[in-house]
């Protein structure tokens, strides 16, 4: 194939930029980035911001508002010279934030988006809280400027007033969330240029140096309106210039950005070969690639979209995925074009690329052409709280429907999918009822099956809340036996782990990147060695002393803690916080008498057991949600707050409107936006800002756990 002028950037590393828009729902992502790609002759600048190019899907663009993350890779000339950008677009509505925090492994840079009027809104916060967690530099855009003079009416020095607020805001989220060394390097500046507002829906924006280069001010941005010519001025400043000459300024090309990054996201050894490849993205070195969606086109199959680190790939390639442990052959390579994929010869260290041949793949995984350390798994921050049964209209559609949900999951992989073989009963779980409404919207429409979905689920935990003795779980033959302990796990720990700080996995003997996390939140010496096993919250320790089976039987053990911590002992909900100990074996000599069939009842018994004497309980989900509405109707939703067992945890008032954080249980959340919508006569609106869990009222403990077993079908003493 030709070279292109998009397939000759991709090897000028320095004239790379992979970004990602990031933002609270309807600030204007997608009509943001329909102005880029019009920028760069691939919409007519008529139709931009209206066309929502991106939003390819039709559930999207019927309920206007992003869904998936899409990929683009465009062209665009900043002082003379040509950058390739790729450009990511994600969602903003907190049940698709999964799709967020993908997309900040493949880049190096966000676009931060604010609306003008609304400014920083708790989904704000989550996505500035997953780029830095992910260390992706961010800037900031002021959206919607437009509103600010015709609805607001107010003065250049109150713009300016409100615009400072909003940058205030940002970079006091940044100081608060960004790792150290970050904290003041990070934050944004008008000064700087890393600053720029506008109007996506009227396609112009300025920042401090485009106005002293082009000599504009405030003064002339409200003449324009008032003079209803905003149409000249998206022409003196058209908006994709302006952002894409801030992002070409300052957001690091993939070099940079790698050097800093990849300490952070693979922990392998950085002075081997490999690493150095890495943090070199050295188009020359050990080809690595991180896939962070899947998408499955019609004619070629599943389509691997992520970030290649280093070295290079092209069709025929033999592969190796390192969570699946298996090799693969590469069919074609290709980059993207808003819904279009094109196929090419070869793909480059630094950028953003689709892969086809990748069998089975999913979001996360690291590919490469030998065994590696793979790259850190992918953290979601807030986990699948509300559970949906689903099953095919007709007897025949299961194994079709076995199909899609394994798709499903692989597409969107904050959606969890649990598929029974024995009953046949398969289970959706995700962020919140919207979520799940959309995908099965999806399987009924784009997937062509005829489904059917039970009411909602609320998904509990179980946990301990004090140390349990040490109990003896016997193998069926009687001829081994398993002393094991279980503690509450300290809360720093917990959080450690929840944040993504202490890598979740077993632990190999002596992982040093493990005792270092561990020593800093307090650990010493042998606990700190006996670590084995970090699992959902949960952690495993081998506190045996001089066994000397031990080395053949401790993955079988490590494989029924994590089946305990699955399905706990009171309803078969999963398991948290919690610190397993193994004390003690008394193994059989020989082998054939400790396989799995006698190790892992036993081991489970035992769990069960301690668990059972360290009072056990359940622990339910909770949303804190920031619910906005005129403040006439803060009465009314008090009163309905209160009726959903919800806390009001503060209350603040703007002008004529007030904003209400509450903490609500999952549980009482089914039906919930119809609820707000007719108490506030449909002038309220919320969104989540944080989910937790807590004990659930001891009144309603029982109750619950004879429903969720009878739900589940257990016998009393199952």
């Amino acid at each position: 194939m030709a070279e292109t002028p998009i397939t000759k950037l991709m090897k000028q590393q320095e004239r790379i930029r992979n970004i990602a828009i990031a933002a609270h729902i309807d600030h204007g992502k997608t009509t943001f980035s329909d102005n880029l790609l019009a920028g760069a002759g691939m919409l007519s600048h008529e139709t931009a911001g209206k066309q929502r190019f991106l939003d390819f899907h039709a559930d999207e663009t019927e309920r206007g508002i992003t869904i998936d993350s899409a990929s683009v890779s465009m062209i665009h000339t900043v002082k003379g010279k040509d950058y390739l950008i790729n450009l990511i677009d994600t969602p903003g509505h907190v049940d698709f934030g999964g799709d967020v925090t993908r997309a900040m492994r493949a880049v190096d840079g966000c676009i931060i988006l604010t609306c003008a009027v609304e400014g920083v809104m708790p989904q704000t916060e989550t996505v500035v809280r997953q780029a830095l967690k992910e260390l992706v530099k961010p800037v900031l855009f002021i959206n919607k400027v437009d509103r600010l003079i015709k609805e607001v009416k107010l003065t250049p020095e109150a713009m300016q007033k409100k615009f400072i607020s909003i940058i205030d805001h940002v970079n006091q989220l940044i100081e608060n969330i960004a790792p150290e060394g970050y904290k003041e390097k990070w934050k944004v500046g008008v000064g700087e240029g890393s600053v720029a507002f506008g109007s996506a829906f009227h396609n112009w924006a300025l920042s401090f140096s485009y106005m002293k280069e082009k000599n504009i001010t405030f003064k002339d941005v409200i003449d324009a309106y008032q003079n209803n010519n905003h149409k000249e001025l998206a022409k003196k400043a058209p908006l994709h210039e302006v952002v894409l000459a801030m992002s070409v300024e300052h957001h690091p090309n993939p070099v940079v950005a790698q050097k800093y990054r990849i300490p952070k996201i693979w922990h392998g050894d950085l002075d081997s070969e490999l690493g150095k490849s890495l943090t070199n993205c050295d188009q020359k070195g050990t080809p690595v690639f991180v896939p962070i969606k899947i998408v499955v086109d019609k004619h070629a199959g599943e389509v691997a979209c992520g970030r290649l680190f280093s070295g290079t790939l092209k069709q025929g390639d033999e592969v190796y995925m390192n969570l699946a442990k298996r090799k693969t052959r590469i069919q074609q390579v290709s980059v993207y074009k808003g819904a279009q994929r094109f196929v090419v010869d070869e793909v480059s260290a630094g950028n953003i690329v689709g892969v086809v041949g990748l069998r089975d793949v999913f979001a996360g995984e690291t590919v490469s052409k030998s065994e590696i350390e793979p790259f850190e798994a992918i953290k979601h921050i807030f986990e699948p709280v509300v559970t949906k049964s689903i099953e095919a209209t007709k007897a025949a559609d299961l194994p079709k429907l076995v199909e899609v949900l394994k798709q499903i999951g692989k597409e969107d992989p904050s959606i969890r999918i649990e598929i029974n073989d024995q009953t046949g009963e398969s289970l959706m779980s995700g962020m919140g009822e919207l979520h799940l409404e959309i995908i099965e919207n999806r399987i009924k429409s784009e997937k062509g099956l005829d489904v059917k979905t039970s009411a909602p689920i609320v998904v509990y935990r179980e946990t301990i809340t004090k140390e349990g003795p040490s109990v003896e779980g016997r193998s069926p033959n009687k001829h081994n036996s398993f002393y094991m302990m279980v503690e509450p796990l300290e809360d720093n720990v917990y959080e450690a782990i929840k944040e993504g700080a202490v890598p979740e996995g077993r632990v190999k003997k002596r992982s040093q990147a493990v005792a270092d996390v561990f020593t800093k939140l307090g650990w010493i010496g042998d606990d700190v060695r006996n670590i084995r096993d970090v699992y959902k919250g949960n952690v495993f320790m081998d506190e045996t002393r001089g066994e000397v089976h031990i080395g053949e039987v401790i993955e079988m053990v490590l494989d029924a803690f994590e089946m305990v911590i699955d399905q706990g002992p009171l309803a078969r909900e999963p398991c948290t916080k919690m610190k397993v100990s193994l004390m003690d074996i008394r193994l059989h000599e020989d082998a054939i008498h400790r396989g799995p069939a006698q190790v892992y009842p036993a081991v489970r018994e035992a769990i069960r057991g301690s668990m059972q004497k360290a009072n056990s309980t359940l622990l339910e989900p909770l949303q804190i949600h920031l619910i906005e509405m005129p403040d006439n109707f803060l009465g009314t939703v008090t009163k309905l707050v209160g009726g959903k067992r919800g806390q009001m945890i503060n209350v603040t008032q703007e002008g004529t409107i007030a904003a209400m954080e509450a903490k609500i249980p999952v549980a009482e959340m089914i039906g919930w936006s119809n609820d707000l919508r007719s108490a506030t006569e449909g002038r309220g609106s919320s969104s989540i800002k944080d989910q937790l869990f807590e004990q659930i009222p001891t009144n309603l403990r029982d109750e619950i756990i004879r429903r969720i077993r009878e739900r589940k079908g257990l016998s009393e003493n199952q």
